[in-house]
């Protein structure tokens, strides 16, 4: 979960590694830099095959208003395409950075705003993360107003653009990714498409199975998507029972799942501009993320 507590763990385990100037440098973009070498924006990066990468900044008509999104693929043909929902500090450079590399990759990426309804993206400045009290204090209100409701009038809105582009093999399925609280919305997008949705992907996702009787977990049975959990060894330790109920859900459907405690990860590991990124066990998630979808997107 994106709450004080995880945050405060975080910090203290952050804080044994690096200094304060340290830090600033690496929220500055140091680590962002490192992580995605000739993936910065504006850089004429191309995928393995040497073809050139289109990303663009879009707009895209829901029936509650505007997303502001951004989408990169290779810039000849079609691919299959990957829904992005990112964490609770929303659309901003680093998510960039990463559909850009899942574009290098073979994809068409698309990585949205969920706030659009209250606010345009980016919501931080660079430096900034979600445990600083002031951005919390502006972030929480926002995550708050999104529900199940408009998840889904979301994943529609999100899934039928995306079939709308030339860049998207309409006959492959697609893959969608969630960080943070984008991990139940993966959830939530494979069970309202799920003729559309081959894999999911979920990195240090919170609440993908609750006591609730809105549960993600409970939408398993109406998935058709093949999942990637990858979770957080802090989040783990706060709640060990979480990914037996998760594994047990998953075995009684037909749909492949891969769940997995990162070792030494703390929540939030995953993006690069995070405190608490680890790259080697960001990178070793990446790598199964793509197996994944080299096997459930055709």
């Amino acid at each position: 979960m994106c709450d004080d507590i995880t945050e405060l763990e975080n910090q203290g385990f952050y804080e044994k590694l690096l200094t304060r100037r340290d830090f600033s440098l690496l929220a500055g973009g140091a680590a962002i830099s490192i992580a995605f070498a000739g993936c910065a924006p504006g850089e004429a990066a191309s995928t393995k095959s040497g073809d050139a990468i289109t990303e663009t900044d879009v707009m895209i008509d829901t029936p509650d208003g505007t997303a502001d999104a951004y989408f990169a693929h290779p810039s000849t043909g079609a691919h299959a395409a990957v829904l992005i929902w990112p964490d609770i500090v929303g659309l901003r450079p680093a998510f960039k950075m990463m559909a850009k590399r899942l574009a290098a990759d073979g994809y068409a990426a698309l990585v949205v705003n969920p706030y659009y309804r209250q606010v345009k993206a980016p919501l931080v400045e660079v430096g900034q993360t979600f445990r600083d009290p002031g951005v919390r204090e502006k972030i929480v209100p926002f995550a708050r107003a999104l529900s199940q409701d408009t998840n889904r009038t979301d994943a529609k809105a999100f899934i039928a653009w995306l079939d709308a582009q030339p860049a998207v093999d309409t006959t492959r399925q697609i893959g969608t990714t969630g960080y943070c609280m984008g991990g139940p919305m993966t959830m939530i997008t494979a069970a309202t498409v799920p003729d559309r949705i081959g894999a999911g992907a979920s990195f240090h996702g919170g609440g993908l199975a609750t006591d609730k009787e809105n549960s993600p977990h409970l939408l398993i049975p109406t998935m058709t998507a093949d999942y990637l959990i990858a979770i957080a060894a802090n989040d783990d330790a706060r709640d060990p029972e979480n990914k037996d109920i998760l594994k047990a859900a998953f075995a009684a459907t037909d749909n492949k799942a891969e769940i997995e405690v990162y070792e030494g990860t703390q929540h939030g590991w995953c993006p690069p501009d995070s405190a608490v990124y680890d790259e080697a066990a960001a990178d070793k998630a990446w790598a199964r993320m793509l197996v994944l979808f080299e096997r459930a997107l055709g």
